[in-house]
């Protein structure tokens, strides 16, 4: 044995000696600039994911960091104008809440790794191997260096995606969020315009971006917020794998984020339904057990110890002591911590979740953190061949984008997920257009996960899942107005008290309505299959609604006995059309009208032509029947020549007809339509349009029918003239100028407003015993005087020169 004791020791020396040769020709590569990838340490803190630089990476980064300015060697960029003014907006906000500023990242750390895992679906590979493959967010501090980070391992950005995405491309979302913050001050809404990465300048005066996509190298993007961004290859900082790192170098007064406790409070409060897990490297405190001091275990030896025997058993007896002496003390470890462990919502049975949670899962999902809570919500699973589990909420507010581009938007607002795997948040086939306003999310069994577009559009289970969606929705909707007392006029108050909280849903179908009431219009002209079930949800004022809204349902309650007909009239407002002539003997009669005053009720009623057997009558059109009057055949006899002389008087006016009214009261005459051709507020409503075509509107507008009130003293006075001498000209211009005066009282534009001016005036002159023949005077010329040109070139000279002789001076 003793024989290989010095050869190994050689063979071992020089090992050795190997080794620190090489370490030295590592050190002289870093100072002479080369870089190489920063170790791993095994132990620290004998965690996963543990990650430390060497010293020379250190030092350059704090240099870095402690300068706060952008890497000398970096590629420079100006923001986009309205980048940099929405910057100047957060910089500057005196908006109290800065703690929306880690929802918005965790929101965006989200959306990556949503991206990630669908690019997964098809290809195994792009997750890599190890911790990459791990899609989740770690939150880490440092409250030496003062830095927040926030790291995803979700898609990345490339460079170019780094410089599209954060600087100098201002998407659409930009302005309008300028517009909005500007017009409420409320920053709260800066992550529904896809521009909340910004808000970190709420408490970070330096923000750096460090990304690596599959695709590209690994990139750090940088900004002190002062107009100006850069951009580097990384090769001091850890490789990433793949994702994006957000470090924020905080303000004085922004210091409160180093906490954990704040932390842990503000994911718990935004993120709590994050789909991914979000960690933060923790601080704990745990009780160890270590040898007690050796001072207290000598103090407890004998020191006069004499004899042998005893001595080796006070040795024995100390040795013992030893063994067994220990003490607790407390030490501080670090740890990967989970902070949302709550199970999807919607993989949990309706009962087990609560309302709270359903208002903050709908904050989170929406990314709305106002006070407001969604008006209503739907969480159900259906069964059968198609099997999918939903939660459906109506937002508190419409957009205010909601119907502006209405029939050329693709937006949907619910997200699609396939097997607990989010797939696309813009597929627009769940819902119809007019319940696009609905938030929310569908998981489905039944949908492949390698999804398209053109393949969910063709896929068997989508027309099924569209269909339950949209009865799901509507009975949502139907029980907001269930549950609103205001809605429970003619029930018991039994009833009443069964509704649940009346405080706070009280009024709540009125504010359904004033914000998405369109949207059920739009409803009923596009679903015929669900027209009837949407026409119960329809609301609107009437002549016996006091000022509140009403249904269908009550009006046909409150109906007279004998009345076949559902009555109403479209105008621009309802003080308008309660002024309405059409209306004079309806309300004489007791007979409820409703108003529609809204331009989409135009359309609206031509797809409504019935509700639980009752036909719609427009009263401003012809067809009218309010009950039968004895005298009738009597009175169209006596004004048999009138009404014949009227209409040949009228031959250049296109009327089609004159005949005896039964609608009026004190007007001496309206003029109506053919019941099946354009009112006179759709006529209003063609012309205003932009792009209109007067020569295909005329076969649309309806036949005009002059009807007179053969009760009223100015048509019995013209009867009689007309009797007298059918050629008066004087009764042919009254009789010209009161048909214009219906038309316009009735609602339509006249073709020639200078030729009722004119005849309004002979009729003034008439009362006024004016002669028509009387001339205007004429006024006296008076010369004008020309202003020389010269005058004012001659004082543009002289500012010239005296505008010279200040630059002198």
């Amino acid at each position: 044995m003793g024989k290989w004791t010095i050869p190994s020791a050689l063979i071992l020396l020089c090992f050795l000696s190997l080794l620190s040769d090489q370490g030295r020709k590592l050190q002289a590569n870093a100072k002479e600039g080369a870089v190489d990838p920063p170790k791993v340490e095994d132990n620290i803190g004998a965690v996963p994911h543990g990650l430390q630089t060497d010293s020379d990476v250190v030092k350059r980064e704090s240099d870095s960091i402690s300068s706060r300015s952008l890497r000398n060697n970096a590629e420079k960029f100006e923001f986009q104008a309205e980048v940099s003014r929405l910057m100047d907006i957060i910089i500057n906000s005196l908006y109290s809440n800065k703690d929306i500023f880690l929802r918005e990242l965790i929101s965006n750390a989200s959306d990556a790794l949503d991206k990630i895992r669908f690019l997964s679906l098809t290809d195994k590979e792009v997750l890599g191997e190890g911790d990459t493959s791990k899609l989740e967010i770690q939150i880490k501090l440092d409250k030496e260096k003062k830095m927040l980070s926030l790291r995803d391992r979700g898609i990345g950005m490339t460079k170019e995606d780094l410089i599209k995405n954060l600087g100098t491309i201002a998407k659409s979302g930009t302005s309008a969020f300028v517009e909005k913050m500007q017009s409420t001050g409320d920053l709260n809404l800066i992550g529904q315009f896809g521009v909340g990465f910004y808000s970190v300048y709420l408490v970070a005066d330096y923000v750096e971006v460090i990304s690596k996509h599959n695709d590209d190298k690994q990139y750090v993007w940088e900004s002190k917020a002062d107009g100006a961004f850069a951009i580097s290859e990384d090769t001091w900082n850890e490789p990433l794998g793949r994702g994006t790192e957000i470090r924020l170098h905080l303000r004085d007064e922004a210091q409160e984020y180093l906490e954990e406790s704040k932390l842990k409070e503000l994911v718990k409060k935004y993120s709590e339904f994050i789909n991914f897990p979000i960690y933060i490297w923790a601080s704990k405190e745990v009780d160890v057990e270590v040898p007690a001091d050796e001072d207290e275990s000598s103090d407890e030896e004998s020191p006069d110890s004499t004899s042998s025997e005893e001595g080796e058993d006070e040795a024995d007896k100390i040795e013992d002591e030893d063994t067994e002496k220990k003490k607790t003390v407390k030490e501080t470890t670090y740890e990967w911590e989970r902070l949302n462990d709550v199970k999807a919502i919607w993989l949990r049975s309706p009962k087990d979740v609560t309302n709270e949670e359903y208002v903050k899962f709908y904050h989170s999902l929406t990314k709305d953190f106002s006070d407001e809570k969604p008006m209503a919500w739907s969480h159900f699973t259906a069964e059968g061949d198609v099997e999918f589990k939903a939660v459906l909420f109506v937002p508190p507010k419409a957009p205010h984008n909601l119907y502006q581009s209405y029939y050329n938007s693709n937006k949907s607002n619910l997200k699609l997920y396939v097997r607990r795997v989010f797939i696309s948040d813009e597929f627009d086939e769940l819902l119809p257009k007019f319940l696009s306003f609905l938030m929310g999310l569908v998981d489905s069994d039944t949908l492949p996960l390698n999804v398209s577009r053109e393949m969910l559009q063709a896929h068997s289970s989508l027309k099924t899942i569209k269909k339950k969606l949209v009865r799901k929705a509507l009975d949502m909707i139907r029980r907001i107005a269930d549950e609103d007392p205001d809605e429970f006029s003619g029930k018991d108050e039994k009833d009443v008290e069964k509704s649940g909280d009346e405080d706070e849903k009280k009024g709540q179908y009125t504010k359904f309505w004033n914000e998405y009431g369109k949207s059920i219009k739009l409803g009923i002209i596009e679903d015929a299959t669900n027209r009837n079930r949407l026409a119960k949800l329809l609301r609107f004022e009437s002549t016996k609604s006091d000022g509140k809204l009403t249904s269908l349902d009550q009006y046909i309650s409150r109906m007279k006995s004998g009345q076949k007909d559902i009555f109403y009239i479209t105008g621009i407002s309802k003080e308008q059309l309660e002024k309405s002539p059409f209306l004079e003997r309806l309300k004489k009669k007791n007979y409820e009208v409703i108003f529609f005053t809204d331009p989409v009720d135009e359309y609206l009623m031509q797809y409504l032509m019935d509700y639980e057997g009752k036909q719609f009558q427009n009263v401003s059109k012809d067809g009218l029947k309010i009950g039968k009057d004895s005298k009738s055949r009597e009175l169209k006899d006596s004004f048999k020549e009138l009404t014949k002389w009227w209409k040949g008087t009228l031959k250049t006016e296109d009327v089609d007809e004159v005949k005896i009214s039964n609608r009026l009261d004190n007007t001496p005459c309206v003029v109506v339509t053919s019941k099946f051709g354009w009112s006179a507020n759709m006529e209003r409503l063609m012309q205003a349009q932009t792009l209109t075509d007067a020569s295909k509107q005329a076969y649309m507008r309806g036949k005009r029918i002059l009807e007179i009130n053969p009760r009223h003293p100015i048509i019995k006075e013209l009867r009689e003239r007309v009797v007298k001498d059918p050629e008066d000209e004087g009764v042919k211009q009254t009789a010209q100028l009161i048909y214009q005066t219906a038309l316009m009282e009735s609602g339509f534009i006249l073709s020639d407003p200078k030729d009722f001016a004119s005849r309004i005036y002979s009729s003034v002159k008439s009362s006024l015993n004016i002669s028509p023949d009387a001339t205007i005077e004429e006024e006296d010329d008076v010369e004008e005087t020309e202003t020389e040109p010269e005058t004012k070139a001659g004082k543009d000279g002289a500012d010239a020169e005296s505008s010279g002789l200040k630059d002198e001076l």
